[in-house]
């Protein structure tokens, strides 16, 4: 799998929304390797999309169709300012990855220090967290060749996931968790993503 993510500021969060569903309704159809989209605009104007593709190669294909380049020419309109795109070759799955049932993500940010590590920390929390958090329904992780992490998770809702956060875990899950934020270069960004656009083929 291949992830895009695209990011900045928007000052118009319906109209970012209308251009999203504007993609999925017409461009998606006759997409090149198009998984889905997770995306959303966050209570301070933050736009975060992690577009989905089979691969680099299929996601560049889409690029270079003249529909995907008009819609991209009116879209970039919506941004007050600069826009980021994170190119990920690197892809990991909690849980088999997100889902469209999500009613809240969060979306975890920071360039990683140790990927085998994370990894490893993730797998070994997959077997047992979902017992001890239910509202978790899975996540997907992107991570740029230089080590620039982008994960969305995904949560029944919100106030599930609050207070999930709240309830104690077993002491090693929480060593885990504790291992997992430590991997983070001078510590994670959180996005919430409180009303997200959830498109998949």
């Amino acid at each position: 799998m291949f992830i895009q993510v695209i990011q900045g500021e928007v000052a118009d969060a319906g109209a970012m929304r209308a251009a999203a569903d504007q993609w999925a309704r017409e461009l998606a159809p006759g997409s090149y390797g198009w998984l889905g989209t997770t995306a959303g605009v966050t209570e301070s104007g933050t736009l975060i999309l992690l577009a989905r593709f089979a691969s680099r190669e299929q996601a560049q294909r889409n690029s270079d169709r003249p529909g995907q380049s008009a819609w991209w020419v009116e879209t970039e309109k919506l941004f007050t300012g600069g826009v980021a795109f994170h190119d990920c070759d690197q892809v990991e799955t909690y849980r088999g990855g997100g889902s469209d049932l999500a009613g809240f993500v969060q979306i975890i940010q920071g360039r990683i220090t140790d990927l085998g590590r994370l990894r490893a920390v993730m797998a070994a929390a997959e077997e047992e967290l979902p017992r001890f958090r239910p509202d978790l329904l899975g996540s997907v992780a992107a991570i740029t060749a230089d080590g620039f992490y982008t994960e969305a998770a995904y949560f029944t809702g919100e106030a599930d996931a609050r207070e999930g956060e709240r309830a104690p875990l077993p002491p090693e899950l929480e060593a885990s968790f504790k291992e997992y934020m430590g991997l983070f270069e001078n510590g994670p960004s959180y996005f919430d993503l409180r009303e997200p656009w959830l498109y998949s083929r």
